[in-house]
């Protein structure tokens, strides 16, 4: 049985109440969304594409809605990498940061990340971000 979009934006938002953790997250989880999708892009178009694909099942598993924001999601993050031509050490530091970031944003919440739970919450924070493009 599938989880649904609704259940899983629930259980992601449980470990999200704090205020800063929110903030954090609304930036973070977009930058590394697109440092990912431009890295992955950078490095080897098909490899990007076949991970693409991939993710897209998940999302679309969930709605469409869903699969639209990655899309549009993939698009804006490649378009952006792309016309300010970043190199691949500059989203690698990017990534990282964002990555600390999170991580101090869940020691101020005073819990551990979701996908330390289920790795599928990794595919869920920029749905989570995004989710008022989902009703």
């Amino acid at each position: 049985m599938t989880t649904s979009i609704q259940a899983w934006l629930e259980r992601y938002a449980e470990s999200h109440q704090h205020p800063t953790n929110k903030r954090i997250h609304h930036i973070c989880v977009p930058l590394i969304f697109m440092t990912l999708v431009g890295f992955l892009y950078n490095l080897n178009i098909t490899f990007a594409l076949i991970i693409s694909l991939l993710a897209g099942l998940f999302y679309g598993r969930l709605g469409i809605r869903p699969l639209l924001i990655f899309l549009i999601l993939v698009a804006i993050s490649v378009a952006i990498t792309k016309t300010l031509t970043i190199s691949n050490p500059i989203l690698l530091l990017m990534f990282i940061l964002a990555w600390i970031g999170q991580f101090i944003g869940h020691r101020i919440e005073g819990v551990k990340p979701s996908f330390m739970e289920d790795l599928q919450f990794l595919l869920i924070g920029p749905l989570w971000v995004f989710a008022r493009f989902l009703r």
